[in-house]
């Protein structure tokens, strides 16, 4: 059973009511974007249930589009047309385009509670008299009617009913398709003429495949084919206009007007919230908020972290005396690589809450609205925006939500940005820099603007850089922008929560998994080759010349810094130091660096082995702020500065540091080499940024 309707209609709602699942849900369109499957049984019958990208006709143009034609041509038992009430004069339209394939069908009628509110009100038997197919109304996110809906759809397995409602194909390809059927009557096959019409169309590919024992009459059908734009370009309007007056007439006739002519809220809203100047400013003052929240509103829960990873440590350490080797790797590297990262879960629960919320509401299509001025000069328009947003909570399905844009140039330009965008992973390493050196120097609001500015700083490069690439790599041009702007509402408080829960689930499953895997290998390149010998020169050399020299070191934190220098993965930072030079880091942040670029959240853990000051340190948190405050160069200058922070923030804003990404990026370009040019761009760009902000300080620091 496959469920179509139009974008925003309801339908992934109604498959998590139906199935149980939690699929994403949005109140934008573009949420669903690949085919999306459950089960569920009904009575004796265990039935597959198909959640479809949203589809305004059956004349695909756009990737996603065309995957729910491509479950539509599987000739499913029975199809789900989902109808939202508010807008049903337009969701007939389609539905009049399914009725034509003489496929099982009845009808889903959503969002009444929405009619109702605005005082209109449907004559649900009138209009399944109309449309010759069951109708039953649902209001899926409150469980109305759910129940209903389950007996309808046995009733309709059971007997399958084919609308009765008029055939509006062009009469060229009626003619056509009509002729062809005659032939094949002769021949003694009786194949329905709509199933011809649509092999003259090209939405449907079966009937030809079934033909090759008659080539002759296969033939005439590809030469029809062939020509359907000229057959269809005459009427092609005509046709347009017969469905949608045939569906204003359906709906005057099963609706009762009410509340009909008086501007709606969202209406009125939308005077102030998509307005040319005020709507854009509170676009940013919104933005500009929920990232200070972030930072802010999740102190406590963070402080909670790190002492529960502290007290972790400090209980488990006893235990492991005995074991030097395998004391440090539970609790310098296990633990305190977990403690480092899971403290961070907090401020992206918060991300994705407020996210969620303004999807829920409705406001984020008034922003992909509006973004469409911002990036209308480049190349792109708003319907970019909704992939790149996504990306902000991670590139991947960011990647795949460019499959709603309908030009292919326009949604490569936009894959290519897309990990631009600064997702979740690279938040621990905003935050933990932003909270070393510009809270406690400039303050929490400035730290604020920090963390926002470090978020938008991706969207401003992604700009002039698709300008480019539309002028000298693609040469694409910009379409004109369409987007449904759905009604604001209340969020769905369960769908919210959904988001959070299944964002910070992906979060820990990667904190449990490769970060853990990669806190243990680093762990071990830093911690070897050790010997008794080597801590004894290292203790004659700090003796020696190095406490008077240093007196802010310990003998015991000198030995430490001078075995992580030795160690394998130390000699390999200094050895790539050279490079980084320019961008004002040494070997510890280049190997911090390096080691992060399989996935960025490893770069924490990273920089709590690298800069380790003793088994019985806790390096989350406040502790790795203050190794990082602390930490010196050769010749006792700082070793990072506030310039420095602003550098290492500015190289992982931009930089390609995920191979998960790389490897989307290959599966929806089917090319090896767009990954590639993604990956070279964003490292080169990530590196002259930080070189840059290190020009700066040798000027202005």
């Amino acid at each position: 059973m496959a469920l179509v309707g139009n974008p925003n209609s309801g339908k992934t709602t109604l498959f998590n009511a139906l199935t149980g699942a939690s699929q994403k849900v949005g109140n934008y369109p573009g949420v669903t974007v690949e085919r999306i499957s459950g089960e569920i049984k009904i009575g004796s019958r265990r039935v597959e249930v198909i959640d479809v990208p949203g589809l305004y006709s059956l004349q695909a143009i756009s990737d996603d589009e065309r995957v729910a034609l491509g479950v539509l041509e599987s000739s499913p038992d029975l199809v789900v047309c989902v109808v939202d009430a508010p807008n049903l004069e337009r969701n007939l339209f389609l539905l009049s385009q399914l009725a034509e394939r003489g496929i099982p069908l009845m009808v889903a009628m959503t969002m009444t509670d929405f009619l109702e509110k605005a005082g209109d009100r449907i004559d649900l038997s009138r209009l399944s008299n109309l449309l010759g197919v069951e109708v039953t109304a649902v209001v899926a996110h409150k469980s109305r009617g759910v129940r209903d809906l389950v007996d309808a759809i046995d009733r309709n397995l059971s007997q399958p009913r084919r609308s009765t409602i008029p055939s509006f194909r062009p009469d060229a390809i009626t003619l056509r398709a009509s002729s062809i059927r005659e032939r094949l009557l002769r021949i003694g096959l009786d194949v329905r003429q709509t199933e011809i019409a649509d092999a003259i169309s090209g939405s449907s590919n079966e009937l030809l495949a079934r033909l090759d024992a008659y080539p002759e009459i296969a033939a005439e059908i590809v030469a029809a084919r062939e020509n359907r734009d000229a057959v269809v370009s005459g009427d092609a309007h005509a046709d347009a206009a017969e469905r949608y007056a045939w569906a204003s007439m359906v709906a005057r006739a099963c609706l009762s007007a009410g509340g009909r002519g008086v501007r709606s809220v969202s209406d009125r809203v939308d005077q102030i919230l998509t307005h040319r100047v005020f709507g854009f400013a509170i676009f940013v003052g919104i933005m500009y908020l929920v990232f200070q929240s972030i930072y802010t509103l999740a102190e406590p829960a963070m402080d909670g972290i790190q002492f529960c990873s502290q007290k972790l440590g400090d209980w488990v350490a006893p235990m492991l005396s005995r074991w030097p080797v395998v004391q440090s790797a539970v609790v310098d590297g296990l633990i305190a690589g977990i403690g480092s990262v899971m403290v961070f879960l907090p401020q992206i629960v918060i991300l994705f809450f407020f996210i969620a919320v303004l999807e829920g509401s409705g406001y984020l299509a008034r922003a992909a609205f509006m973004m469409d001025r911002l990036l209308g000069w480049c190349g792109l328009n708003g319907r970019a925006f909704i992939p790149l947003l996504s990306s902000f909570a991670c590139a991947i399905p960011g990647i795949m939500a460019a499959r709603v844009i309908p030009d292919s140039r326009s949604r490569l330009a936009t894959i290519l940005v897309a990990p631009l965008m600064s997702c979740s992973a690279r938040l621990p390493v905003y935050l933990l820099m932003i909270g070393a050196f510009i809270e406690p120097r400039f303050g929490p609001a400035w730290a604020g603007f920090a963390l926002f500015a470090m978020h938008f700083l991706g969207l401003l490069i992604a700009i002039p850089v698709v300008w480019i690439l539309n002028r000298g790599v693609l040469k694409g041009k910009r379409l004109p922008f369409l987007l449904e702007l759905p009604p604001y509402q209340w969020p769905k408080w369960r769908d919210v929560f959904l988001a959070m829960y299944l964002r910070g689930k992906v979060f820990v499953t990667i904190a449990g998994t490769t970060i853990v895997a990669m806190s243990i290998i680093i762990w071990a390149l830093l911690y070897f080759p050790r010997s008794d010998a080597r801590v004894q020169q290292y203790r004659s050399e700090f003796r020696g010349a190095v406490a008077s020299a240093r007196p802010d070191l310990s003998e015991e934190s000198y030995v430490e810094m001078r075995q992580i220098e030795d160690s394998y993965l130390g000699r390999f930072g200094k050895t790539i130091e050279p490079a980084f030079r320019p961008a004002g880091f040494d070997w510890r942040i280049s190997t911090a660096i390096l080691a992060a670029f399989p996935a960025r959240e490893v770069v924490v853990p990273s920089l709590g082995i690298i800069f380790s000051l003793g088994k019985n340190q806790d390096e989350a948190s406040m502790d790795l702020r203050k190794a990082l405050m602390t930490a010196k160069r050769p010749d006792g200058s700082p070793l990072l500065t506030t310039y420095t922070a602003v550098g290492v923030m500015v190289f992982f804003a931009l930089c390609a540091q995920c191979f998960s990404t790389l490897a989307i990026a290959k599966r929806e370009t089917n090319s090896v080499w767009w990954p590639l040019f993604m990956f070279g761009y964003m490292s080169t760009l990530a590196y002259l940024g930080a070189c840059f902000v290190h020009l700066l300080e040798r000027m202005f620091g």
